[in-house]
């Protein structure tokens, strides 16, 4: 089968979009499809080209036998909200030109954002294909529960109407979560038999550890005899990480280090936040590339994983829970709702109510504890042989293939 996958994050970014979808294509293409990805230039999030690409009008290079065709786009940091309206604008400009030109039996577009999955509807139109709507988070609510704007705006308004009006005109969704479907079926009215679930996993093969150069970092960071607690991903506004500062800085116990690794919109205003406080026990790491971040995670005594406080956020479960079990590090989870029946279920980590001070601090000594039950490696393993990205991906093109 040919397919066109379009999303505007793909290898070598490292956020959870292009890991996804990466990781998926590679499993297909070793299946014998023929897959092509359309996407931007490497740039999240700081919105800085990577080394040795140049946002041109087009380029088009093979990896591990993935076609990627990467097209321009308007560049932008990821924050600012209308900003970055235009760079996904742009994004789906551009792919849905380029995209005219590529053969395909269907066409896989990925949101949020929704611009993407417009391109991939207006595609399906022209070329007379099929088009999957992959969704990974329920835009425009998202954007709502962060505070970009209100219930009664106009943009917030036309933005559900564009919502639904995909999900309806989609031959297939692919829901992230079994809350999602809930949502699809009950708000939208789609026929369940043509919503697919399939939720995050991590690929245990890429992971590749070195003691060596976490020795090196342990020395260079002087965490030696601490209990480090990890925090890996992008800094944004949806993440709360303002409030972990906060409730750090009251932690009666000095012992306990934070290490903060990536970027994002919030990165600049919590280093400042930090400063103000006078915290010491709390580092801020880069961006590093993607074989590195397993040794920050490895030498981790607990992970992190936090949202803001907000309904909407219970919908989710984050892709950053699934690397850190296949690490055997107990999750700090700062989310409610599905994330947090899913590492209860497996019992691989404490959750605690999202912006609660007390719940927070508590729930460090019970992941401690938990760390050293005799049953948490068990668990991890049990976890992450039912959450294999291999086998996520094969059974997600196999249901695709049987519904068009």
């Amino acid at each position: 089968m040919k397919i066109l996958f379009i999303s505007d994050n793909f290898y070598p970014e490292v956020n959870a979009p292009a890991i996804r979808t990466f990781e998926n294509c590679k499993v297909w293409v070793n299946q014998g499809h023929d897959v092509t990805v359309i996407t931007c230039f490497p740039n999240f999030p700081g919105g800085k080209l990577y080394k040795g690409y140049s946002n041109k009008l087009y380029s088009i290079e093979i990896i591990e036998g993935i076609r990627v065709v990467r097209v321009w786009s308007f560049i932008a940091p990821n924050k600012g909200f209308f900003k970055r309206i235009v760079d996904y604008t742009s994004f789906a400009l551009s792919s849905l030109v380029f995209g005219i030109f590529i053969k395909c039996d269907v066409i896989i577009a990925t949101s949020p954002q929704f611009f993407t999955a417009i391109s991939g509807f207006i595609l399906s139109k022209l070329k007379f294909r099929p088009w999957i709507m992959e969704v990974r988070d329920l835009w425009p609510d998202s954007i709502l529960a962060v505070g970009y704007f209100t219930e009664n705006d106009f943009i917030y308004k036309f933005l559900k109407k564009v919502e639904h009006q995909l999900y309806k005109s989609s031959n297939v969704i692919i829901s992230l979560t079994e809350s999602f479907k809930h949502k699809f079926i009950s708000i939208h009215k789609i026929n369940r038999k043509k919503i697919g679930v399939f939720k995050n996993g991590i690929d245990k093969s890429s992971i590749i550890i070195d003691p060596l150069k976490i020795e090196k970092i342990k020395k260079e960071l002087k965490i030696d005899n601490k209990i480090v607690i990890s925090y890996v991903g992008t800094i944004g506004m949806a993440h709360g990480l303002d409030f972990i500062v906060n409730s750090i800085s009251k932690l009666k116990n000095l012992n306990i280090k934070l290490i903060i690794i990536g970027e994002g919109s919030e990165r600049e205003s919590l280093k400042n936040q930090v400063e103000n406080l006078k915290i010491s026990n709390i580092l801020f790491i880069d961006r590093i590339p993607k074989n590195e971040i397993y040794n920050y995670i490895k030498l981790s005594d607990l992970a992190l994983v936090n949202l803001k406080k907000n309904d909407e956020f219970k919908n989710v479960i984050p892709s950053k829970i699934f690397e850190n079990i296949a690490l055997e590090k107990p999750i700090l989870l700062g989310v409610e709702g599905e994330a947090k029946e899913l590492i209860e279920k497996y019992g691989v980590g404490v959750a605690f109510e999202p912006e609660n001070d007390k719940e927070f601090h508590a729930s460090i000594e019970k992941a401690l504890q938990l760390k050293s039950d005799s049953n948490f490696q068990e668990n991890c393993i049990n976890m992450i042989n039912d959450f294999d990205r291999l086998k996520i991906a094969k059974e997600m093109i196999s249901f695709i293939e049987n519904k068009i």
